[in-house]
């Protein structure tokens, strides 16, 4: 009985620990808003099968609650696998509010009942921006001047767009990381964007932060001025040498969607009628000087250059090995900096070891703090002949920017004892002989010599002699020759590693645009541009031999020229680029602009296979 009340318990408690897992309670807000604005904070509720009750949201100072909560989404889906019938219930709870002051506010965790268990969920932080000061003036200004002219209207004022570079810091040592980010300020409506070119950072060595797929617009107030705001591009920037580095301004050529309207008194219907059109506007972004300070005096003998932040660890695969048999070094290096470009210290084997090419693991982060990663090297090497010997420590230095000083890490000291094996390499003598070592035995006794005196082969009605006895070494030998040749062709192909990348990467790409195309089907926008933008940019690179991280719009269509390819399928290609890259700025892109850009995809790929031809 007891045994039957315990399984009874420990079910029940399952069943509800796998209930409690499949249940999620998520909160979405936007991340700011405007004094006196309304907006809907949204909480989304995942149940299998049991729909939430008594939802509270706690109260925040500065956060009015208008009404709410209201069921503003609900949907109930149900599978049936094997005979296993389950339910699923996604509700969509909103509340309204509405800004009272400026400032940063958390809302805290919302609750709600499903069953007997309550379930919170996350924080929200919300940022409340001043009311746009200029906005009123502007307006005025506005219809001061459709009053006077019939196209000023498509006049789009330098205030009105603009691309800032943010500089994390102006002064930084040599080789220490800093963001600079490129932000769009907007107050119209922007669909694209031409001829994007960014400084090049000369001086600097670049590694650029992944940016989000699903990057939306959010506010920002910028001089008394809300503005809508988008990241266009952010890298960590290392300076190479010391003194006034300038980083240059970049250019970008912004569409803009603006309302045409006519010079005559408006009435209320003409606002049904309103055209639009868009207006091309260059903007640049201003230059910005970095004083990077040479790094103090007093570098330790083992600096190259590293700094940040760093740790580091080694090991030994054994220290009792036979003679021939392989020993390994581990060194992992890790820290904060410029890890990929961080030389790795040195382990140095006794004269008589052979020494093998060590293997180099590197993994890098970069994001907006800076980078960071990891790099393992593995040093092999194989002692000769027997003995003791001792690996001496090796040293890494580095610059670390919170101390200002210099700070040295080193490996562990190890002794190394080696026994013989047995061979004939294996003893104490440095110098071994070429031929030693393989045992090599000679067996005079067994070999019996062939007799070659008093043999002939005979011509006549034998084999021997004949056009086809001929023939069987003759066509041996030429298939023998051509295969060699056409094997010798294959791997001189296959070890140009640019040539080979070259010949696939039409096949390369198509299929990612099958993907892209998978991702059409099912109307996946996100999806679609990115697999898009990976299967031109992937094409590039292949073609063109240009690493990825190396290609820009610049250098392709640099080096598409220098192959010949016609202006306009350059300009097609760049198209395709930026409307893929752009699309997430733009409104809500159309299922028939999708299938557009994939077919004119599809076609500039195939018209490039037919003109460039290796």
């Amino acid at each position: 009985m007891k045994r039957l009340i315990f399984l009874f318990t420990l079910f029940i408690t399952t069943l509800g620990c796998g209930f409690a897992q499949n249940v999620t309670f998520k909160g979405t807000a936007p991340k700011a808003v405007v004094v006196g604005e309304q907006f809907r904070v949204n909480y989304t509720l995942t149940t299998p099968g049991e729909r939430g009750k008594d939802m509270r949201l706690p109260e925040t100072a500065g956060l009015k609650v208008l009404f709410g909560p209201t069921l503003s989404q609900q949907s109930v889906s149900t599978n049936n696998i094997n005979g296993n019938v389950s339910t699923q219930v996604n509700a969509v709870h909103t509340y309204t509010l509405q800004a009272e002051k400026e400032g940063e506010f958390t809302i805290s965790p919302a609750s709600i009942k499903v069953g007997n268990s309550e379930y919170k969920s996350n924080e929200i932080k919300i940022k409340v921006l001043p009311p746009d000061q200029a906005a009123s003036a502007a307006s005025t200004n506005q219809q001061a001047n459709n009053a006077e002219s019939n196209s000023s209207s498509s006049n789009v004022g330098n205030s009105d767009i603009f691309v800032r570079m943010h500089v994390s810091k102006n002064s930084v040592y040599e080789n220490e990381g800093f963001l600079v980010t490129f932000k769009l300020y907007s107050l119209v409506d922007v669909t694209g964007f031409d001829n994007v070119k960014f400084p090049e950072f000369e001086g600097f060595i670049a590694q650029e932060v992944d940016l989000p797929a699903n990057q939306q617009m959010s506010l920002e107030n910028y001089q008394g001025r809300n503005y809508r705001t988008i990241i266009l591009k952010q890298s960590i920037l290392y300076p190479q040498r010391s003194g006034k580095i300038t980083i240059g301004s970049g250019k970008f050529d912004v569409n803009i969607r603006v309302r045409n309207q006519a010079q005559r008194s408006r009435s209320f219907f003409d606002d049904f009628f309103d055209t639009y059109s868009n207006v091309k506007k260059s903007v640049n972004s201003a230059s910005a000087t970095i004083d990077v300070k040479p790094l103090p005096a007093g570098k330790p003998s083992s600096f190259a250059g590293a700094v940040g932040e760093y740790k580091m660890t080694s090991s030994i695969s054994t220290t009792d090995i036979k003679t021939n048999d392989p020993v390994t070094i581990k060194i992992s290096l890790s820290g904060n900096g410029n890890i990929r470009m961080a030389k790795q210290p040195d382990i140095i084997f006794p004269n008589d070891f052979d020494i093998f090419d060590p293997k180099i693991d590197v993994s890098t982060r970069v994001s907006t703090s800076g980078g960071s990663g990891t790099k393992t090297v593995e040093y092999y090497a194989v002692p000769r002949y027997a003995g003791n010997f001792t690996i001496p420590k090796a040293e890494f230095s580095f610059f670390d920017l919170k101390t200002q000083t210099y700070k040295t890490l080193s490996t562990e000291e190890y002794i190394l004892k080696v026994e013989s094996d047995g061979s004939s390499n294996s003893s104490s003598s440095p110098i071994v002989s070429a031929t030693n070592k393989e045992d090599v035995r000679f067996v005079g006794k067994d070999i019996r010599h062939i007799k070659t005196d008093g043999f002939k082969f005979q011509k006549g009605n034998f084999f021997f002699g004949t056009f086809i006895y001929w023939l069987c070494y003759l066509i041996p030998l030429f298939l023998f020759v051509a295969l060699f040749i056409i094997y010798r062709k294959q791997v001189k192909e296959n070890s140009n590693i640019a040539l080979v990348r070259t010949k696939k990467a039409n096949k390369v790409a198509s299929k990612r645009l099958k993907q892209a195309n998978i991702y059409l089907r099912e109307d996946k926008k996100e999806e679609f541009y990115d697999e898009t933008l990976k299967a031109v940019w992937g094409y590039l690179s292949d073609k063109l031999s240009i690493p990825v991280s190396s290609l820009t719009k610049d250098n392709v269509e640099t080096e598409l020229i220098k192959y010949g390819i016609e202006e306009d399928l350059i300009k097609e290609f760049i198209s395709i680029l930026n409307t893929a890259e752009f699309a997430r700025f733009a409104p809500a892109q159309t299922h028939g602009a999708m299938d557009e850009l994939y077919k004119q995809t599809v076609d500039a790929i195939n018209k490039m296979e037919s003109t460039i031809k290796k």
